[in-house]
């Protein structure tokens, strides 16, 4: 008898991009994976609780993984045309569940000089939706995706803000991206993003708070934040750490049958 080993890492089925009946295909699909696998493996801490509410089962709590970014080239800005600490940033997928127009609008109630750069690719329905929304605002700058990592890297290492406001999925590669290159990050305030950042985010729940933030923050107050962040890349968040604890539970799982 095979042993069958689950991966749940979000609820795909809340996404706004998937119409009534693939979601409930996806609400079916996850129902079976939960109810019929030997075991359950959890990307997050909001996904482990989703799961053991809603299907009653345990599960095993395995973060996704990310590198550290150690080597920042303030040259890089030159191509973007922006200046250290000058602009702050987000990096998504144009689906309204990522809150990027929650971001925007803030951006636009703040009435910054500074620069926003909107990293993702913009060629869907709602990205034309949001380029026409706010192509009057000089200081919104839509770059597309953008595949080179270290220049992904250096924008994020040298940014004011970095805005992570994806609401829906696990543990998300970008926002560990944006812990290791040692971003001060503000989050969508839900259980996903604080089971990863904990106190070491800024959150918001609204475009007020994306203005009050904006207004407000200090970065050099709260170092402390990216250093923590840094840290738990380096000893949580790592690929060696998640490469063994995933060799730990099949390593079980197989003792386990073994005496059966």
């Amino acid at each position: 008898k095979s042993v069958v080993i689950t991966n749940m890492d979000g609820l795909e089925w809340k996404r706004s991009k998937y119409n009534f009946w693939v979601k409930q295909f996806l609400k079916f699909a996850e129902k079976l994976a939960a109810t019929h696998s030997d075991y359950l493996v959890a990307d997050s801490i909001g996904i482990q609780k989703h799961i053991k509410e809603k299907f009653k089962k345990d599960s095993v709590y395995i973060a996704y993984g990310s590198d550290s970014f150690d080597n920042p080239d303030e040259g890089v800005l030159e191509k973007y045309q922006v200046k250290k600490e000058d602009y702050s940033m987000l990096i998504a997928r144009f689906e309204p569940e990522n809150n990027l127009e929650m971001i925007l609008d803030g951006m636009v109630l703040s009435k910054t000089n500074q620069d926003f750069l909107v990293v993702g690719n913009y060629n869907t329905k709602f990205g034309a939706y949001l380029k026409n929304k706010y192509q009057n605002d000089k200081n919104i700058h839509f770059l597309g995706a953008i595949y080179d990592l270290e220049e992904l890297n250096n924008l994020r290492y040298f940014s004011f803000l970095y805005f992570h406001g994806h609401s829906v999925g696990g543990t998300n590669p970008s926002l560990l991206e944006a812990m290791g290159s040692r971003a001060l990050i503000a989050a969508n305030n839900n259980e996903f993003n604080k089971g990863v950042l904990k106190e070491n985010a800024f959150y918001f729940s609204d475009a007020n708070d994306v203005k009050q933030l904006l207004l407000n923050t200090k970065k050099s107050d709260y170092l402390r934040f990216v250093e923590n962040n840094y840290q738990a890349v380096k000893t949580e968040f790592n690929w060696k750490r998640i490469n063994e604890q995933y060799l730990e539970l099949f390593e079980r799982c197989l003792n386990q049958k073994q005496r059966k």
